[in-house]
Formats: structure tokens, C-alpha cells, sequence
């Protein structure tokens, strides 16, 4: 079997003072916590009386086993973020369906009782006018749980997360890019979910404190049992941090796979050019022949066949004129693509544009 001709897997030093996040003694297996069914997302197109819909997400179909973290990765205007706020009741679905533990969500008060989001900008979702002791503790008030004690709960939530007594007393504003990700980090875990939604959380963070974020969710999906799903462009971490990996582009999964099967043999080349776009020291180890071309496509003008197409480095003719389907390429793994099966995207015969 030929080697696959991926780029080498350097990591970023904040990586390398990483605790995995991949510990296969959590029980994954069962009812998934959360279960996507053919989700499709439509956003009103023109005026008020137009009835034109634009389609951002098409026919998505994932799920995240208990215990189990699953990266969702792609360029900025891939769906990811999007995805998340329909799973959490914030976008509204226009067909499929979204289960969470084996039911379909009908009450999504409840919802949002056992699944939690950390937003991409932390210090912003973090209301100015209220101390972080009040932030900490205001999903129990929210969802009118018992709270005998709120200072001393509030104390267990910082203390859990690793920051100090005194931060209680605290406004965001005073609070470091680190602080307030933690400060998130409590909130989240305030009504003890079982899924953490996580969009960008090390955005905006150094290097070192990126690291300290990632082995604070590691520990608490360790002794807490948490399911993770991570909205991240960080690939160099999501080695790390996730089971599997699901690929969007366009608003459509175009693999889907075990993390370290789909770093070590990409079955699209779409992911095969997001991993050789990774920062490599070493320039012999970089791999021209993979960089994606041009910008990403228009959703008003969606290319006709494979959507990948006009971006390809290993285009052929029939990418542009039929759309490839998602189907299994390995056990546990999906691709969108017609050259899918075989074994390294460097044996297609590239095509000028």
C-alpha cells in the first residue's frame, strides 16, 4: 500500500504541553448524547414579502457518543458556528432533526439544562453590569433552580475551573482573555451538562494560556464525563482534543473520521489541503501541490457538480459535473468524494483550472 503524502504532524508548542483529550476509557458506545438527522438550515433571501430561501447547511447527519469529543472544523463561513446555534435552539432548523439522547428536542429549556455553549468571543457573552459571581450562578435563576448558597456555589464553580475566590467579586472588564475563557468555562458547567458546545475556545488566546484551557477541559471530560463538541480552526489541536472530526464545507460534511485515521489519511482533498496549510517550520515539508486555490465559492452561486471543484488541486472532469454523495470509505469513516477510495489523494492526476 502507497504512503499517503501528508504533511508531517508538527505541532505547535502549546500542543505539546497538551493532556489528550482522546481517552479511550470514557464509555462511548449506547445512545449518543447528541444525534443530527439529515439537518438542513435555510436563511431568509430578500425582502420582507420574498419568500427565496439561501441554504447554509445541507443534510447533516452527525453525533457525539457519551464521554466523546468531536471537532468540527472548516474555513470561516463553513456552517460550523451556525450548526451550533441550531443544536442549541438559537437558529432556527428548516427540516431534519435533532436528538439528544435518543429523543427529538420538543423542550429546549431542558436542553439547555443538560447541553451547555462556551461562545467564540468569551469576554463578550459575559454581561458587563453583573460581577462574575452573578454571571457564574445565573443558569440556576435562569432555569429556577434551588440555590441556597449562591457565594459559596459560586466559589465551587471558580475553584473548579482553577481561579481564585477573589475573581467572584470581579466585573469582566477586569478580567484577562484566560480569566474570562474560564469564567465561561464555570458557567457552562454550572447545571452539570452533559454536552459542551465549545466554539473557538482558545481564540484570541496566547499560546500558554491555550494550552491551560485545553488540559482544563481534558480534566473535566476525564472526572466529569462531559461530551465535547468543538468549533475550532486550530487543527495542530485538534490532534489533541478530538475522538473524530467532521470536515465542513459549504455547508456540507465532506468527511467524517476517526481523528487520527483522517490526519494520517485523508480521504478528501479538501481536508488533505486544510492539513497541509498547517504553520511548518521546516519549508522542505510543505506541500505546494495541496494549497487550496482561490476563495471560498459564493453560497448564492454554489458550483455545479462537486462544490470543491473550483478550489481542487486534483480536479477531474467528472468533479465538475456530478455532485459526489457522503458514503462510508472505511469502517467508521464517510467521504464526500469520488476518488474517495483511493488510497492517497497524491495518485489523482492534477488538471489545470
Amino acid at each position: 500500500m502507497t504512503t499517503n503524502p501528508l504533511v508531517s504532524r508538527s505541532l505547535t508548542p502549546t500542543a505539546n504541553n497538551l493532556i489528550s483529550f482522546n481517552n479511550r476509557d470514557l464509555p462511548t458506545v449506547g445512545t449518543p448524547v447528541l444525534d443530527l438527522q439529515n439537518l438542513s438550515v435555510d436563511l431568509p433571501l430578500g425582502g420582507f414579502l420574498s419568500r427565496a430561501r439561501l441554504p447554509i447547511l445541507q443534510d447533516i447527519s452527525l453525533s457525539v457518543g457519551r464521554g466523546e469529543s468531536l471537532a468540527l472544523v472548516g474555513e470561516s463561513g463553513s456552517g460550523k458556528t451556525t450548526l451550533a446555534r441550531a443544536v442549541m435552539g438559537l437558529q432556527a432548523v428548516t427540516s431534519g432533526r435533532v436528538l439528544f439522547d435518543g429523543q427529538p428536542v420538543t423542550d429546549l429549556a431542558r436542553l439547555r439544562r443538560d447541553a451547555a455553549m462556551m461562545f467564540q468571543d468569551a469576554t463578550a457573552s459575559l454581561s458587563p453590569r453583573l460581577t462574575v459571581g452573578s454571571l457564574i450562578t445565573e443558569p440556576f435563576r435562569i432555569h429556577r433552580q434551588p440555590l441556597p448558597d449562591p457565594a459559596r456555589t459560586a466559589r465551587d464553580l471558580l475553584a473548579t475551573v482553577g481561579l481564585p475566590p477573589a475573581i467572584a467579586d470581579r466585573y469582566p472588564h477586569e478580567l484577562s482573555g484566560g480569566q474570562a475563557r474560564r469564567v465561561g468555562v464555570a458557567r457552562a458547567l454550572a447545571l452539570k451538562p452533559r454536552l459542551v458546545i465549545a466554539d473557538e475556545p482558545t481564540a484570541g488566546l496566547d499560546v500558554s494560556v491555550q494550552a491551560e484551557v485545553l488540559n482544563l477541559m481534558a480534566d473535566l471530560r476525564r472526572d466529569m464525563g462531559l461530551a465535547y463538541l468543538i468549533i475550532t480552526h486550530n487543527l495542530a489541536l485538534v490532534r489533541h482534543v478530538a475522538d473524530r472530526i467532521a470536515v465542513l464545507y459549504l455547508g456540507r460534511v465532506v468527511e467524517e473520521g476517526p481523528t487520527a485515521q483522517v490526519f494520517a489519511a485523508p480521504a478528501h482533498p479538501y481536508t488533505a489541503s486544510l492539513i497541509a496549510a498547517e504553520p511548518k517550520p521546516d519549508p522542505r515539508q510543505r506541500r505546494a501541490d495541496l494549497a487550496i486555490r482561490g476563495e471560498v465559492p459564493s453560497v448564492l452561486r454554489r458550483p455545479k457538480g462537486c462544490e470543491f471543484h473550483t478550489r481542487c488541486p486534483l480536479v477531474q472532469d467528472l468533479c465538475r459535473q456530478t455532485a459526489p454523495q457522503l458514503y462510508p470509505t472505511a469502517p467508521d469513516r464517510k467521504a464526500r468524494c469520488h476518488f474517495a477510495n483511493q488510497q492517497t489523494q497524491g495518485e489523482h492526476h492534477a488538471v489545470d483550472h
